[in-house]
C-alpha cells in the first residue's frame, strides 16, 4: 500500500530531534502534511476495492432472489383479469361431464400457438378455437377429467377469458386414468369448497388449485394463495373428503 511505503521516512525524521527545536518544528509540520497526504492516497487506493465488494455481495443474496419472485407474482397477478373460478367454469364447459382437477395461473409459452401432431397412439392434435395470447401474457392452464379419468388440457387467456387451446392428454396410460378416477371418487369437496377453506386461512388471490394425494395417501386439494401486500405465496392443503385444512406453508421466496 502507498501509506506503508511512506512509513520509513517518518521514523528517520523522528531521530533528527537533536538538531534543534526549529528543525523539529519544521519536520513535524512536514510530517503532518505528509501523513495527511498518505491517508488521502490510501483512501483513494482502497476505496474501489471496498466498492467492488459491496456491489458484488447482493448478487447471490437470498433477498435479491426473493424480491425477484415477489415481483414476478405481482406482475402476473396484476395483469390477470379473469379470476380462478371463472376460468374453472370455462374449462369445465369444454369437457362433457368434466370435473376440474388442476388449474394454474402461468405465463404463456412461445409455442402456445403451435399445432403439433397427435401422439403415436393416435391422439388428436390440439384444437385452437381462438388466437393465443402473446408470449409471456397470463393464461390459466386447466386439466379437466372425464369420469373414466381421461384428462383434457384447456388453455384460457387470463385477460379475455377465451379458450385458445384444448387437447386430450396424449401421455396418459390406463394406470394414470385409474388414479385420477379414484381421486375424483374420494373427493367429496368441490374445488370451490376447497378454495373457500383455504382463503379463510390465507387471504389473497388464488393462483393454483390441484387435486392429488399427500404423503399420508390422503386425497387433498392443494390451493396456492398470493397475498397482495408482501406478494408471498401460501400453499394450503385441504382434505378433499371433509374440507379440513391439513397444513399451510408460506413461500417467502
Amino acid at each position: 500500500m502507498s501509506s506503508a511505503r511512506r512509513l520509513p521516512p517518518l521514523r528517520s525524521l523522528a531521530v533528527m530531534g537533536a538538531l534543534g527545536a526549529s528543525v523539529l518544528l519544521l519536520t513535524a509540520c512536514t510530517n503532518a502534511d505528509t501523513t495527511r497526504s498518505s491517508v488521502a492516497e490510501a483512501a483513494q487506493t482502497e476505496s474501489p476495492t471496498a466498492t467492488a465488494t459491496d456491489t458484488a455481495s447482493p448478487t447471490g443474496s437470498p433477498s435479491a432472489s426473493m424480491n425477484e419472485d415477489r415481483t414476478e407474482r405481482k406482475d402476473l397477478v396484476t395483469a390477470t383479469k379473469v379470476t380462478w373460478d371463472k376460468a374453472a367454469d370455462t374449462a369445465v364447459k369444454e369437457v362433457p361431464e368434466g370435473k376440474l382437477v388442476d388449474l394454474e395461473l402461468k405465463r404463456t409459452e412461445a409455442d402456445a400457438s403451435a399445432s403439433p401432431t397427435g401422439s403415436p397412439t393416435g391422439s388428436p392434435s390440439p384444437s385452437m378455437p381462438n388466437p393465443a395470447p402473446s408470449e409471456g401474457a397470463p393464461e390459466w392452464e386447466a386439466k379437466v377429467a372425464q369420469p373414466d379419468g381421461t384428462l383434457h388440457r384447456i388453455d384460457i387467456d387470463a385477460v379475455s377469458g377465451k379458450v385458445f387451446r384444448t387437447q386430450v392428454d396424449p401421455d396418459q396410460d390406463p394406470d394414470d386414468k385409474t388414479q385420477v378416477s379414484e381421486w375424483l371418487d374420494k373427493a367429496k369437496q368441490t374445488p370451490e369448497q376447497a378454495v373457500k377453506a383455504a382463503t379463510d386461512k390465507a387471504k389473497g388471490t388464488v393462483t393454483h388449485v390441484e387435486l392429488g394425494d399427500n404423503d399420508d395417501q390422503q386425497v387433498v386439494w392443494a390451493v396456492d394463495v398470493v397475498d397482495k401486500e408482501k406478494w408471498n405465496k401460501t400453499t394450503v392443503e385441504v382434505d378433499a373428503a371433509n374440507g379440513k385444512v391439513l397444513s399451510q406453508n408460506v413461500d417467502n421466496d
